[in-house]
């Protein structure tokens, strides 16, 4: 469905950009931000429309029943079966849809850390590389958080914003997991909680689209300021077929659109491509040419390959007599098991967190053939919960084309036995918590929100496609700044650090450097 775009879109200005940004999602929309006072020509393509303000963005039976804003088009298994992946085709991408957890990665997650299925590589840069651009990101994304109750967390300076507390039934979870020597902690949220900001703490954040924009999504936060800066341009309903090359091959010339019915050629001083890792890996095989049979800036054979997507469950412990009464439930988060292990599986497990308060709406699809009243008495009695444990890059898992040109998606799921422990483990805390019900469920293929690595990066070209800047090893201007250069996927929400790394990409293409003491003074500047 379209939106009722605030900005006119009649098509590009012109017939050439300084820089063409392929995907307004979380990399794209920031990178944008910070190339609007460069003095440089901006082009943000965008294959989908601004999703619409209305009464069903909190309409929990519109969204999860009637699957109202998916726009996706189907993708393809290992086995050639179709299914509806989690993307969402608008300005903003999948942030306007997501949860606004917006936590950094942790120091050792840059250093290669070994698993019980292998090692998770290290990173071509480090955390104190990325840790301005984190600050920056944070103040960006209006991010509310406490820098003290995480010990996993490395870090002096307070958030932007203070943490936005829990309400009596979180508090209460949080409570009893201290009893039992755990370290619960609020989880860094972005949302506009500050004086005057338009958040009301509803039930209807999480999966929801924000009906009154107080979401930090990347359209909200990046694009309309990028836009109303005027000096970067939209285009919206925009498919870009394919990145086009001169004739040596070792420099993108522009990109080939479908806009809206009509095809287009723009070109472009620098292309970036920030479509999400499945769309960027596709976007790049659909742009094979003669000097790139494989695929645009694939030499080294690896685009496409490495998919991770974190593996999932939801756990919901229900109390039959006991009602949760939150309705912003999703501010605790457990890293106990982020680095350790147990005594039969010493290895990382994962990450725990609160999710969006369940509605009977959102468990109907998952169990029909359960009747709405008993869902519902469920539902109200329940904490929820997201257990993530970290996928390891193995190459065949894979992104490819089919050959009509659909999207196709391979992954066998590893490092499987430490997240069985992790639920085996948070099963136990949550009866001792005092839930006698848990019931969980493992997230299938078509669950990709934390989609990674089909791009990655890496100092040898002969097994990565882009350097430490994200730039392409074999096309000098071209660069995929999203979660497709992630060299591995540390079980963090990865929206911050693709924020984080486009603001550190930019400084890069204008020749800027960051540092700290920039972004730390700012700090406080309004509070709720």
């Amino acid at each position: 469905m379209s939106g009722n775009s605030p900005f006119p879109d009649d098509g590009p200005k012109r017939s050439r950009y300084d820089f063409v940004i392929v995907g307004s999602g979380m990399g794209g929309a920031t990178m944008a931000y910070a190339l609007k006072d460069s003095g440089a020509g901006v082009l943000l393509i965008e294959r989908g429309d601004f999703l619409p303000q209305e009464k069903q963005n909190w309409d929990a039976d519109a969204i999860f029943m009637k699957h109202r804003y998916q726009n996706a088009e189907k993708w393809y298994d290992a086995a050639g079966k179709a299914f509806t992946p989690g993307n969402y085709y608008y300005v903003g991408g999948n942030t306007k849809l997501y949860g606004a957890s917006l936590v950094r990665f942790r120091r050792e997650d840059f250093r290669a850390t070994e698993h019980a299925d292998g090692t998770s590589p290290e990173w071509p840069f480090q955390y104190d590389d990325l840790r301005p651009y984190y600050l920056r990101a944070e103040q960006l994304y209006r991010v509310h958080g406490d820098h003290s109750d995480d010990p996993t967390l490395e870090r002096d300076e307070p958030f932007p914003f203070p943490a936005i507390g829990h309400e009596p039934s979180v508090q209460e979870a949080a409570e009893a997991l201290k009893r039992m020597g755990f370290t619960p902690s609020n989880i860094p949220l972005g949302i506009d909680l500050r004086d005057g900001g338009g958040c009301i703490r509803c039930a209807s954040c999480d999966g929801f689209p924000c009906r009154v924009l107080a979401k930090s999504d990347a359209d909200v936060c990046c694009v309309r300021p990028a836009l109303a800066s005027g000096s970067v341009e939209l285009l919206t309903n925009a498919y870009v077929d394919r990145v086009r090359t001169d004739a040596t091959g070792t420099r993108a010339t522009g990109v080939d659109v479908t806009h809206r019915t009509s095809s287009t050629s723009i070109d472009a001083g620098t292309v970036v491509v920030c479509c999400g890792a499945v769309n960027s890996a596709a976007l790049l095989l659909r742009s094979a040419n003669d000097r790139h049979p494989q695929g645009l800036g694939n030499a080294s054979g690896v685009v496409g390959r490495h998919y991770m997507v974190h593996n999932n469950t939801v756990m919901v412990g229900v109390h039959p007599t006991r009602k949760n009464t939150a309705e912003f439930q999703k501010t605790l988060y457990l890293n106990d098991f982020y680095t350790k292990g147990t005594a039969d599986h010493p290895f990382p497990l994962g990450h725990v967190q609160l999710i969006g308060k369940l509605q009977a709406e959102m468990l109907a699809g998952q169990r029909p053939a359960i009747p709405k009243w008993a869902l519902r008495y469920a539902a109200h009695r329940s904490m929820d919960w997201w257990l993530f444990t970290e996928d390891l890059p193995d190459p065949e898992n894979r992104v490819s084309l089919t050959p009509r040109g659909d999207i196709q998606v391979r992954r066998v799921p590893n490092n499987v036995r430490a997240h069985q422990v992790l639920v085996r483990e948070m099963r136990k805390l949550l009866r001792r918590m005092g839930y006698p019900l848990v019931l969980s469920q493992r997230t299938g293929i078509e669950v990709n929100s934390h989609q990674a690595g089909t791009v990655r990066a890496g100092a040898d070209p002969a097994t990565s496609a882009l350097d430490a800047n994200c730039r392409s090893h074999d096309v000098e201007n071209l660069y995929v700044v999203d979660s497709a250069f992630f060299p591995s996927l540390p079980v963090m929400n990865p929206a911050l650090t693709i924020a984080a790394n486009a603001l550190r990409v930019a400084d890069h293409l204008t020749g800027t450097t960051a540092t700290t003491s920039e972004t730390v003074s700012t700090q406080h500047t309004t509070e709720r």
